[in-house]
């Protein structure tokens, strides 16, 4: 499930850049970005929830440490990524 969440959450985040350079309306874009990161995480974090559960320690110890990283650092890049039309704005308004 947050394979599929992931997935959609690039391609959201994809469609917000894609529309702010053909000058379109992107917010709804980028909410959904931001939203499906959120989702993406959570449900990462639901099937850790189940492994300990299930007291699957190995499965813990494979995926828990790599995966916390990268949880991160692709969570910090779709905010940057979500959010660079704003701060384009932002720049292109105060010129």
């Amino acid at each position: 499930m947050w394979f599929l969440l992931g997935v959609i959450a690039i391609t959201a985040t994809c469609i917000n850049l894609a529309m702010y350079a053909t000058g379109k309306d992107y917010k709804l874009a980028m909410a959904m970005g931001l939203s499906f990161t959120a989702l993406t995480v959570v449900a990462d974090y639901s099937m850790v929830s189940s492994w300990v559960e299930a007291e699957d320690w190995s499965a813990l110890l494979d995926v828990v440490p790599i995966m916390a990283g990268a949880l991160w650092m692709l969570t910090i890049l779709s905010i940057l990524l979500n959010i660079t039309p704003i701060l384009l704005e932002l720049k292109n308004k105060n010129k």
